[in-house]
């Protein structure tokens, strides 16, 4: 089995949540891949932080966390992907921000699990495979 790790999961990792850190020794890094909106989304929040010992520590694990992990391209079938989801969504009312709906079409285009503490919001993308790791 392979998952890929939303943007909670890897905060979560940058922080030293112990739980996150024992489950990915246990499972293997290289069952892993971040999809690269999560990497987007972290250097946006940590780049708009006032420079500060803080967004120091941050940017360090953030670098070491990027060089760990497998990063999972932006393909075809994910932009393919993409498009189904943000359209379905759309036509149930039910939307999500672009940047959620990227990263589940990263594990829908590679058919492994994504693993968020966002699944309230997420189970709403028909056939993605979710698991919530933060509990």
């Amino acid at each position: 089995m392979r998952w890929v790790l939303d943007t909670n999961v890897i905060t979560g990792l940058m922080r030293g949540d112990e739980l996150l850190i024992a489950r990915l020794e246990r499972l293997g890094r290289r069952a892993m891949s971040v999809p690269e909106p999560v990497w987007a989304e972290l250097e946006y929040g940590i780049t708009r932080l006032s420079a500060s010992k803080k967004q120091a520590r941050l940017r360090g694990r953030f670098e070491l966390l990027r060089e760990e992990l497998v990063t999972a391209p932006w393909t075809p079938a994910v932009s393919v992907a993409f498009g189904r989801i943000k359209a379905e969504l759309e036509r149930r009312g039910a939307r999500l921000e672009d940047f959620d709906v990227a990263i589940a079409a990263h594990a829908l285009a590679v058919d492994e699990t994504l693993v968020s503490a966002n699944v309230k919001h997420l189970s709403r993308v028909e056939g993605l495979s979710l698991e919530d790791w933060s509990r």
